[in-house]
This record gives C-alpha cells, sequence and structure tokens, in this order.
C-alpha cells in the first residue's frame, strides 16, 4: 500500500479531473514550485500508482449506443478455472469491464453495443462462446445519473 501526502493526494485529484494539466498549472494551483510537482508526479508513474493516462470519450457524440450491465454465474469447480473465462473475455471489444464478484453472480460486465440487434448478436454469437459461462441476466442502461474516474479520497 502506498503513503501519500496531501500534496500527492491533491496532485492526484487534479490530474484525474484533467491529465492535460502540465506542471506548470499543478504547482500554480497547489503554490508550490514546478520541480517538486514534477518529482512527484514522476515518483507516482514509476510506483505505479498512475497507471496512465487516457482521454475520456463521449460515446453519444459518436454513434447510438447502449450500455447493458451483465451479471453471470460461472460453471467452475477450481479458481484456476475462472482463467479460461477471462481470457474469453478479454478477446471482446463489446467488454468495457469485467469483475469478479462475491454474492449470487460470479461476474459482473459493463459491455457496450450499437443497438439491441447488436446486443442479440453479441451475446448470441460471443458471449454464448466463452468459456465457462452458464447463466447471465443482462440489464439495460437508462440513463447514466453519475460517471466518474475519479477516485475518492
Amino acid at each position: 500500500m502506498a503513503v501519500l501526502d496531501k500534496i500527492d493526494r491533491k496532485i492526484l485529484r487534479l490530474l484525474q479531473e484533467d491529465a492535460k494539466l502540465n506542471v506548470k498549472d499543478i504547482a500554480i494551483r497547489l503554490n508550490l514550485t514546478k520541480t517538486p510537482i514534477y518529482e512527484r508526479i514522476k515518483r507516482l508513474e514509476r510506483e505505479g500508482i498512475i497507471d496512465k493516462y487516457v482521454a475520456i470519450v463521449n460515446r453519444k457524440k459518436l454513434a447510438p449506443s447502449i450500455l447493458v450491465f451483465i451479471s453471470g454465474k460461472l460453471e467452475v469447480s477450481k479458481f484456476e478455472q475462472t482463467e479460461e473465462f477471462y481470457n474469453g473475455i478479454m478477446n471482446l471489444p463489446e467488454v468495457l469491464d469485467c469483475y469478479l464478484m462475491s454474492g449470487e453472480y460470479d461476474f459482473l460486465l459493463k459491455v457496450m453495443v450499437k443497438d439491441l440487434d447488436d446486443y442479440h448478436e453479441f451475446y448470441s454469437k460471443q458471449l454464448s462462446q466463452v468459456p465457462r459461462v452458464s447463466y447471465v441476466s443482462s440489464s439495460f442502461v437508462l440513463n447514466e445519473a453519475k460517471r466518474s474516474t475519479v477516485l475518492p479520497d
């Protein structure tokens, strides 16, 4: 577990809100000089706390799409068998996120498809072919009330 001080956390918050901020802008906002900010950012990158920088794309501006959350159960007798499922999921570009879950379902997928016909195609020809999947339940997103990539403090 990384030990972060107040300044590290402020830097991370600023970069999560806008990854295009440069060192000078961050230094001004935190009332510090550029060199220590630069060194802290490089350390956060080296330690893997900052994993990567990405652009968050507004999917609605590109093309019609729907989000689907898929809960499912796996047919496994040994934990190692989940790797077969993971390997199958990794090759599906429609799957944005995949989580191993506790509780009623074994996994949760966040999937983006063009429309219901596209979802049917995805489900019947791709997801149903993923090893170890024994049951799925789909929920279609009607409205995104909140969407954030900023981690809580």
